[in-house]
């Protein structure tokens, strides 16, 4: 009894350090330049269109939101949002990049 009860206490700790671990989490735009390749080939061309899995306007993403662009780089690496190649980037992603990432976009100029 006293062991199953240590180790409930111990997974709940682990779980909440986990937590607070991610919350804890800064994004720093000066160390995204190594960090944006993969997003400068196609969110760094004016009007680019892509054609996987089919033709569309590939979004600037300069000037948007931290959060936002959090939000969406961790539903595309959970797979709640649906783009093969999102999804594969993303997945690639620590969450202190996809944060380092979001505050280096934030801070750029909206693209016209």
């Amino acid at each position: 009894m006293k062991i199953s009860t240590a180790l409930l206490v111990l997974a709940a700790g682990a779980s909440m350090a986990g937590t607070a671990g991610a919350a804890d989490i800064v994004g720093n735009p000066k160390a995204a330049p190594n960090k944006i390749e993969q997003c400068i080939g196609c969110h760094g061309i004016p009007e680019y269109k892509g054609t996987f899995p089919e033709v569309y306007r590939v979004p600037k993403i300069g000037g948007q939101s931290a959060k936002y662009i959090e939000a969406a780089l961790q539903a595309y690496k959970k797979g709640d949002r649906n783009h093969p190649s999102m999804r594969g980037i993303a997945a690639s992603l620590s969450d202190q990049d996809i944060a380092d990432i979001a505050a280096y976009y934030s801070q750029q100029s909206p693209s016209k």
